[in-house]
């Protein structure tokens, strides 16, 4: 429902230009707040390579390609 009326009301105000730097406004706002909390902490790094973690993962070779 929320998703709903912030849609409604971002067309709102989209209509005019005044509206335009508002929702500008706001998004700068948005952006800064959330680039001032820290990002969650992941567990384990990516590597390039790394196995899956599931042990009935398919490891034969892909058929793609082979006509």
């Amino acid at each position: 429902m929320k998703r709903i009326l912030q849609l409604l009301v971002t067309r709102w105000l989209a209509r005019t230009p005044v509206g335009l730097v508002i929702l500008g406004v706001g998004w700068w706002l948005t952006r800064r707040r959330r680039a001032g909390k820290a990002a969650p902490p992941q567990d384990v790094p990516r590597e390039p390579g790394r196995g899956s973690r599931d042990p009935y993962a398919r490891t034969a070779p892909s058929r793609r390609g082979r006509g």
